[in-house]
């Protein structure tokens, strides 16, 4: 089965960090600087799940990039950077399966920050963003598997 580390190693950072700041408590005579330690552990599962925060925004730009820019360059370019970013995510997830519990909220949550992104930079372009607009007004933005899977806009399968 695996230890927590292999399993869920976000998951771990807490936990650990969580003993560490329990350990202090009982001080010890171990000139260990347990704060620091524990905020640096909890820091290095902030920063996976931040990674991964930064590729679903990058997926969701350019998806909505895709869906309602005219501009027809750099359509390729779009693309390139969607699958490299689904690459990552795949990869980061298969090191670390217990991100995949936390793929929704990240979803919900960069997939407001890519729209508004996207926003601006369609009307950077004086490209019309309303449909990006109200879809923010609807909720989600897009389904995991759209972000995840091989589904661009205009492919009937999702």
């Amino acid at each position: 089965m695996g230890s927590l580390y292999e399993q869920d190693f976000i998951s771990w950072t807490e936990q650990q960090a969580g003993m560490l700041r329990a350990e202090s408590q009982r001080r010890t005579n171990a000139a260990l600087d347990w704060e620091h330690l524990a905020e640096e552990i909890e820091g290095l599962g902030r920063s996976e799940l931040s990674e991964l925060a930064s590729q679903v925004r990058r997926i969701v730009l350019h998806l909505l990039k895709l869906e309602f820019s005219p501009a027809m360059e750099p359509r390729r370019g779009w693309r390139d950077s969607i699958d490299d970013a689904r690459a990552e995510i795949e990869s980061r997830v298969r090191r670390d399966p217990g991100l995949k519990a936390r793929l929704d909220e990240i979803i919900d949550e960069e997939g407001r920050s890519g729209a508004k992104r996207a926003v601006k930079a369609m009307q950077t372009y004086d490209e019309d963003a309303s449909a990006i607009l109200a879809r923010l007004q609807t909720g989600r933005i897009y389904t995991q598997a759209q972000i995840l899977g091989d589904w661009f806009p205009g492919d009937p399968n999702l």
